[in-house]
């Protein structure tokens, strides 16, 4: 079951670095919530970023991912480093984003995405 949340996670990453809204929605619950440096939204404001090119997803490396399962949610952490263009500057950062998925009629659906800047 771990593995099946870790597929699911890396389909949503690859449709959110491609800007692909058909996948984001396919991976994600419609309120979803996404949580940012300086924002919060949900799942269709967060598409609007990345449709829009105000997020430009420009270099994604994945130093780890895990996965746990609690019944009927999955959380998956992922450490790693972001770069994009944002409102085009470029901007790095080492992140820990903590994934929250829900399963429901044997489907894992996105419910929270929080980033939060490590220091070290």
């Amino acid at each position: 079951m771990n593995q099946e949340l870790l597929e699911t996670s890396n389909q949503f990453w690859n449709a959110m670095e491609h800007a692909d809204e058909t996948g984001m929605r396919r991976y994600a619950d419609p309120n979803c919530n996404f949580v940012h440096i300086g924002a919060t939204c949900k799942l269709d404001k967060e598409i609007g970023f990345y449709t829009s090119k105000t997020f430009q997803p420009t270099d994604i490396t994945f130093h780890s991912k895990t996965a746990e399962v609690f019944g009927t949610t999955g959380i998956v952490l992922t450490d790693c480093d972001y770069s994009l263009l944002l409102d085009g500057q470029e901007t790095t950062h080492h992140f820990m984003v903590t994934e929250v998925y829900s399963k429901a009629a044997d489907e894992w659906k996105l419910v929270a995405f929080s980033f939060t800047a490590l220091v070290y």
